[in-house]
């Protein structure tokens, strides 16, 4: 596997020394324990204060999100969590007294930046994953994403993405077929495929148009939202996107057509005591999907010059890897082709 991509900036100088000491800039001073969290897209810290509270800091990738992106998602998670919406929401920021070289952004500011890192903190919550075979729990989510929607719905985002099933596709593709990631004797054949596949996705949001959209999570897997004794509380809006309202409910539904329509119905009941939901963008489940696969790919290609990936995704690039996603885009060329229902 060769690849043509640029080298993106990293995080190699972003010792737990300087974590630490980005908190204290902005008066969270670190008792000293400190515990790297996963995750593959930004770096993010547990840090433990001296006043006795733990937070979460997030430090981005650098040049994935404008300031102007992430502040508008900060403003969703604190307009939510003012609507008493179980999200977990960026702290505002102040400068410690003694902070050289700190620059904050966003009204209120939530979004810091030093020696060239920016990066927001959020309040420690645990949780556990929620029990989707649960009816209940699963209605209970159902309510949550309605009046997460609810809110979402007020206004559109200015600087985020919107879904856009034929540039989010063609660009996935491009970039996996222009930077050499798929195997030569796989080629053919997933591109063959792929292109198929796309095309149906764009023919199901064509059909489908016009859609109403509204500011989503963006990425409402099971992963992304904890349970508490509370109820859900969903954490991590870093895919925060103007699109319709199935996107961050399909993800939290799994299995067969109809254990699929069980729980759809089950998340709808509930949804729908919040907002009302338009069922053509069920026909968009199986499109979303799709479109999720390539995407997932390309997102590997586009960081495979970063060390933490070819560490943690060997598999990725090799004939097996493009077959069985050859083989998956088959299946979903015949879910898209089939009846919905079926």
């Amino acid at each position: 596997m060769t690849s043509t991509l640029p080298t993106p900036l990293g995080y190699a100088d972003l010792t737990p020394g300087h974590v630490l000491d980005a908190l204290d800039a902005v008066g969270l001073r670190g008792d000293g324990r400190i515990l790297q969290l996963n995750s593959y897209e930004n770096r993010v810290f547990q840090v433990f204060l001296e006043d006795g509270r733990a937070v979460v800091a997030k430090f981005y990738r650098p040049g994935r999100w404008s300031d102007a992106q992430i502040t508008e998602e900060h403003a969703f998670a604190l307009e939510a969590a003012a609507a008493e919406v179980s999200v977990v929401p960026p702290l505002v920021l102040q400068a410690a007294p003694d902070a050289v070289g700190l620059r904050l952004a966003g009204t209120p500011p939530t979004l810091a930046c030093i020696d060239g890192h920016r990066f927001a903190v959020a309040l420690r919550c645990a949780g556990r994953e929620p029990e989707l075979d649960d009816p209940a729990t699963l209605s209970q989510i159902g309510r949550f994403i309605g009046r997460l929607h609810s809110v979402g719905r007020r206004q559109r985002f200015e600087h985020r993405l919107n879904i856009d099933p034929r540039r989010d596709g063609q660009r996935a593709f491009q970039l996996l077929i222009d930077g050499g990631f798929v195997a030569a004797d796989q080629l053919p054949a997933w591109r063959s495929v792929a292109t198929a596949a796309l095309d149906l996705v764009v023919a199901a949001f064509d059909a489908a148009a016009p859609l109403a959209t509204l500011r989503l999570h963006g990425d409402c897997h099971p992963g992304n939202v904890l349970w508490r004794e509370s109820g859900p509380k969903v954490v991590d809006l870093d895919d925060a996107v103007q699109g319709p309202a199935v996107q961050d409910l399909w993800m939290l539904v799994s299995g067969d057509g109809p254990t699929m329509q069980r729980q759809l119905a089950t998340l709808l009941a509930g949804y729908t005591q919040f907002m009302d939901f338009d069922g053509r963008e069920l026909s968009l489940i199986e499109p979303l999907r799709t479109l999720r696969m390539l995407r997932h790919s390309a997102w590997l290609a586009e960081r495979w010059s970063d060390p933490t990936f070819p560490l943690n995704f060997p598999f990725f690039g090799s004939a097996a890897y493009w077959s069985q996603q050859t083989a998956q885009l088959r299946e979903q060329l015949e879910l898209m082709q089939s009846p919905a229902g079926d």
